[in-house]
């Protein structure tokens, strides 16, 4: 009876690997701005509604939006001249930028669907080619799919940990495999929006040498103790700004 009930245990274990793996090929598609292939399984639209409904509490998070109106039509401005300028108006995306109000946490960061956010931390410290090259690198993130590619990519293996963890007791090792396999694709999030904010810096007449100096913020800011790269979702500065230099020779005969 043990053995017929632990062969029963694998077998829907295997069921549910296999549905996860099949649910996984099918919903694989090539961005059409990136042209990079990608495990999708939602929408634009849903994209759009998971950031509009998620903005007003990460906000919060932050203590809210920035009070003064000016520095928030900054932010628009140069948010609106990425856009119009670039492939992000060719997207179904619909781009909101924020300020937001906390004063101490240096952060910019990007929600599905085109909610993109600053701290006042981070925008104090930047001119406005600057703040365009960190505006820019979080749109792409939006135009990458990068925040729709990690939550299929999270959904994959909670259901393969699922059907490990039916057939034998070894869901802990397969849902560290999906940690460390989603950390390195958000370093190459973090490299491909490096690549796009370079591209649309350029195409709106920013100078693209200001995204370094964007980097040497960051580094500073990390100070001598920052977590060492294969321990960090972000790649290590110094390695952004060789590729940036790699994107700028790129992109260069596109400059104005």
């Amino acid at each position: 009876m043990r053995r017929g009930s632990w062969k029963i245990r694998i077998f829907i274990g295997l069921i549910i690997v296999a549905f996860a793996l099949v649910q996984r090929f099918s919903h694989t598609e090539e961005n059409p701005y990136t042209g990079r292939e990608q495990n999708i399984n939602m929408s634009a639209d849903q994209e759009i509604a998971i950031g509009l409904q998620s903005a007003p509490e990460i906000a919060q998070q932050y203590g809210g939006l920035y009070p003064d109106e000016r520095f928030q039509t900054l932010v628009d401005a140069v948010g609106t001249r990425l856009v119009n300028n670039s492939m992000a108006r060719e997207t179904p995306y619909q781009y909101e930028f924020h300020l937001l109000a906390d004063d101490r946490t240096i952060n910019a960061f990007a929600l599905p669907g085109g909610q993109i956010f600053i701290t006042y931390a981070l925008f104090k410290q930047l001119n406005e080619s600057q703040l365009a090259g960190v505006l820019g690198h979080e749109i792409g993130h939006v135009i990458g799919r990068h925040s729709a590619e990690r939550i299929a990519e999270t959904n994959f293996w909670k259901t393969v940990a699922m059907g490990a963890s039916v057939g034998a007791d070894a869901g802990n090792i397969v849902a560290g495999i999906g940690q460390n396999t989603l950390l390195t694709n958000g370093r190459g999030d973090e490299l491909e929006s490096d690549d796009l904010g370079v591209l649309f810096m350029i195409q709106s007449g920013y100078q693209p040498e200001e995204m370094i100096q964007v980097m040497k913020i960051l580094k500073k800011a990390a100070g001598p103790n920052r977590t060492p790269e294969f321990q960090s979702t972000h790649p290590d500065p110094d390695n952004r700004i060789e590729k940036i230099r790699q994107s700028i020779e790129k992109y260069g005969g596109m400059q104005r």
